[in-house]
């Protein structure tokens, strides 16, 4: 009987594994696998087109793999190609442009960061390198100017003190490059329209950051609306607050010549621009109260809650409530003839939801809407290059911005005189909007 070398593990009667065998294997098991294709060919079912898909004008597309009964799968994303997406220069590295801006790039399907503008040395560097900006695409705000410089810069995102956005506005239009500026987009309709004809002048696009008009769930809302499913909006409530620390007065936002306002152009904002874009229309009477605790330092210059209540030709009334002193919520409820909406969480980054409550038969059916969510920071960010790459108006310009300053400053005066503002009609629906968005 044979013994087994030393070296060889027990249990291997096979002849032993040299080179030459080894290589016998490797054959064998090629070969059966050039065989793979040909015994699909003959025993198994080839993939079809619901699994391969197929490729139009550049897109892969896939037909419908769920029965009729199952909400269909969207199609796949059609990014652009890195080197064909718009660049975006970030002016204002703060909590904003760091938590959410920056990170949505990651999302977006045809814009990309491609400069940094800060004036914090270290702070800049430090982003520079996380998002792989080059050093010389790092501008403080002093040479600001050298961005006309720089072809890769399509568009200056301005995220800054609300004070400052006219002077960057101005800055980067006489640079040539177009402006998407968060909102509001100053400190007053003067302001505002100023930066509108600096644009004009330039040639370039102007753009407000308006992300809820760009968020599926309240499209959805609008839609609703519009489409009149339910019957004609009788009311809109709105309810935008949240606190601030203790010694928030040292904040920009608590000095009125900084932030224009205290909750009502930061957050209530959110309400008076959504009750716009979900009627479509323009309010013809506003009516308003502040309040603002005594003694409080947080509230020296600026208001703490406003209260205002919206009249809009059609006949609906819209209420909203801003506030720097309840806890944070950001809810909108939609009174429709036939059908209740219900949308938590309407103002926040993530998070909607969308409920209608209406009669069914003898019962009362309380339906959740479930939407497929879509970053509204990328969704803003796609529309804007869209503009730049299709040569098209931004569905919330500049002139939607000044609209909303004016609507503020009679908010600011009802409250004044405790008397209602009569506003001047505006005819039509979305009379200060542009293209509007496509869906990524």
């Amino acid at each position: 009987m044979t013994s087994v070398p030393p070296d060889r593990p027990t249990g291997l009667n096979p002849p032993e594994l040299n080179r030459r065998s080894l290589c016998k294997l490797l054959a064998a098991a090629a070969g059966t696998a050039a065989l793979a294709p040909q015994a699909m060919a003959e025993g198994f079912t080839p993939p079809t087109v619901v699994d391969v898909g197929k490729v139009e004008n550049g897109s892969v597309t896939f037909p419908p793999w769920r029965g009729p009964a199952d909400t269909p799968s969207s199609q796949p994303a059609t990014p652009l190609p890195p080197e064909q997406r718009v660049g975006f220069a970030i002016v204002g590295l703060g909590r904003l442009s760091l938590e959410e801006i920056l990170p949505a790039f990651g999302e977006s399907l045809y814009a990309k960061p491609v400069a940094l503008v800060s004036g914090t040395p270290d702070k800049l560097k430090a982003v520079a390198t996380q998002y792989g900006i080059k050093p010389e695409a790092c501008y403080s705000y002093e040479d600001f100017e050298r961005i006309a410089d720089n072809p890769d810069i399509k568009v200056v995102y301005i995220v800054l003190p609300n004070a400052m956005h006219r002077q960057f506005c101005e800055r980067a239009a006489a640079a040539g490059k177009h402006v998407l500026t968060e909102k509001p987009m100053s400190v007053s309709s003067r302001d505002g329209q100023a930066m509108v004809e600096a644009c004009r002048q330039a040639k370039v696009k102007l753009m407000v950051a308006y992300r809820i008009q760009y968020e599926p769930y309240n499209l959805r809302a609008r839609k609703l609306v519009q489409d009149k499913q339910h019957g004609r909006l009788v009311a809109y409530t709105a309810t935008n607050t949240q606190t601030v620390a203790e010694d928030g007065e040292r904040q920009w936002r608590h000095k009125k010549d900084m932030a224009g306002g205290g909750s009502l152009p930061d957050i209530g904002l959110y309400c008076l621009n959504t009750a716009r874009f979900i009627t479509g229309e323009e309010p013809v009477e506003v009516f308003a109260q502040l309040y603002s605790p005594a003694g409080d330092p947080r509230y020296a210059q600026v208001e703490e809650t406003v209260q205002f209540t919206l009249r809009f030709p059609s006949g609906t009334f819209a209420n909203c409530l801003t506030s720097y002193g309840a806890r944070d919520d950001k809810y909108q409820r939609l009174n429709l003839e036939s059908a209740c909406v219900d949308m938590p969480n309407a103002f926040l980054y993530q998070g909607q939801q969308l409920s209608i409550i209406e009669r069914d038969g003898d019962a009362t059916r309380n339906g959740r809407l479930t939407l497929q969510p879509k970053n509204q920071f990328a969704q803003e960010l796609d529309h804007m290059a869209q503009c730049v790459l299709h040569d098209q108006q931004p569905w919330t310009p500049g002139e939607e911005g000044v609209q909303d300053h004016k609507l503020m400053e009679a908010i600011y005066e009802s409250a004044r005189t405790g008397q209602p503002v009569k506003l001047e009609p505006v005819q039509g629906l979305d009379h200060f909007r542009g293209t509007p968005p496509k869906q990524s």
